[in-house]
């Protein structure tokens, strides 16, 4: 039988309308597939970017174990630009080269890129950014303590990443809220009230321009004038005599842009709602923060899940739970699903800042692509609820909303209220 003659699975995962509904209302979708049908074939996604009546279906991967065997397996599964990258829908190829940098490399591109890249967080420079992070998230509270009541993650989880990133990479002040919003738009293109009259491709297009502008005004300026931050050092950066090109480091430039945002913005507004609704587990973490609160973030990434969808391709023929899997054909690893996956994570529906283990996969399921920003947004977290907890004990939380798509698990809007300090 062909992908073409195989039958769909009756539940659609694959439909705008899916991806529009709030993160509780899709999980009964994915329950009934890990418990019954853990490996599902699907219609393609529905898309406004590059719609295509012969593109194919995939394979949904939603159990913890497949999305970690997938991730761990770079020689069968490929994430290259040669098989049309990481997203669960088709883009341009030339946007996959300009904005999912290594995200969207095999090996042995993605093995030189990645050594160059992770060469320059040296262990100095990666002490003086938690340094700025704990100054950052000092800051912030400083300025929301004496309102009462603000949007969150407008006034924090927005605030505290694109601050970081900013400053580690070597955006001035007056530029940073226009990347910021380019960096809003790789993600939310496909969110209706995001994109308003204009269209989806126009509006990635659009930011993704911003963002590589930017990255070309910055390597230039560093190039004649070499400064203390990221992107000197990525000019700079060589590793066996491999370098990067003006062009890949305006990739990352996008990559840390969006991924060193989205990460801790999501986890830190879907914790703070979580920590609202279970008062009994803020108390416990209270009774012992600096104990606790490593523990905590692991539970924070497992509870947010914010990078929602990666898709790989088989490289080969082989085969998962039994099913052959033909050369050229997509999974797609569904990572809330694997963070909810009952038979790794007992009573999985419960926020549990004292689970242990915690083999959560919010940072991908290991290998070769594994996040290379984990830690950097571990220590984010551990500032921001340091700051918040102590400072603004009476916090608390209103309803969220959610934005609509499959890629980020994100929350748009979060009101909440303490009394003033």
């Amino acid at each position: 039988m062909t992908t073409t003659e195989r039958a769909y699975d009756p539940i659609d995962i694959s439909s705008h309308a899916f991806w529009a509904k709030s993160p509780a209302e899709r999980e009964p979708a994915f329950a009934e597939l890990r418990r019954e049908r853990p490996l599902s074939w699907h219609r393609p996604a529905e898309t406004d970017l590059l719609p295509d009546p012969d593109a194919p279906g995939f394979w949904a991967l939603v159990t913890h174990a497949d999305i970690v065997a997938v991730s761990r397996d770079a020689e069968t599964w490929g994430s290259g630009q040669q098989y049309g990258g990481v997203m669960l829908e088709d883009v341009p190829e030339d946007v996959l080269e300009a904005a999912h940098s290594i995200l969207a490399m095999d090996a042995p591109r993605h093995t030189v890129s990645r050594r160059v890249i992770s060469s320059v967080f040296t262990p100095r420079r990666v002490a003086r950014i938690g340094d700025q992070i704990r100054e950052q998230a000092r800051r912030i509270v400083d300025d929301i303590a004496p309102l009462g009541e603000i949007d969150f993650v407008e006034a924090v989880a927005a605030r505290l990443p694109m601050w970081t990133v900013s400053q580690m990479i070597g955006i001035a002040e007056a530029d940073r809220e226009r990347v910021a919003r380019a960096a809003n738009a790789l993600v939310a293109w496909n969110d209706p009230e995001f994109v308003g009259d204009g269209d989806p491709m126009g509006v990635l297009l659009d930011g993704l321009m911003t963002l590589h502008t930017a990255a070309f005004d910055l390597v230039e300026k560093r190039r004649a004038a070499p400064a203390d931050d990221l992107i000197t050092a990525l000019v700079q950066a060589e590793v066996e005599g491999a370098r990067l090109t003006e062009e890949e480091i305006a990739a990352f430039f996008v990559l840390l842009c969006v991924a060193g945002n989205d990460t801790t913005r999501q986890t830190a507004s879907h914790s703070v709602l979580a920590l609202d609704r279970n008062p009994e587990q803020r108390a416990a973490l209270m009774e012992d923060f600096d104990g606790r609160i490593d523990g905590a973030v692991d539970e924070f990434v497992r509870w947010a899940s914010p990078v929602l969808t990666f898709r790989r391709t088989a490289r080969r023929d082989t085969e998962i739970r039994g099913q052959h899997i033909a050369a050229g054909e997509r999974v797609v690893m569904f990572y809330l699903s694997g963070n909810r996956d009952e038979t790794v994570f007992a009573d999985a529906d419960r926020f549990d800042l004292a689970r242990r283990p915690n083999p959560q996969i919010g940072f991908g399921g290991g290998g070769p692509h594994f996040c290379l920003g984990s830690h950097l947004a571990r220590m984010q977290l551990r500032a921001l609820f340091d700051e918040l907890l102590h400072r603004l004990p009476d916090l608390t939380v209103g309803e969220p909303e959610h934005l609509a798509g499959n890629f980020i698990n994100g929350i748009k809007r979060l009101p909440v209220r303490f009394t003033p300090v």
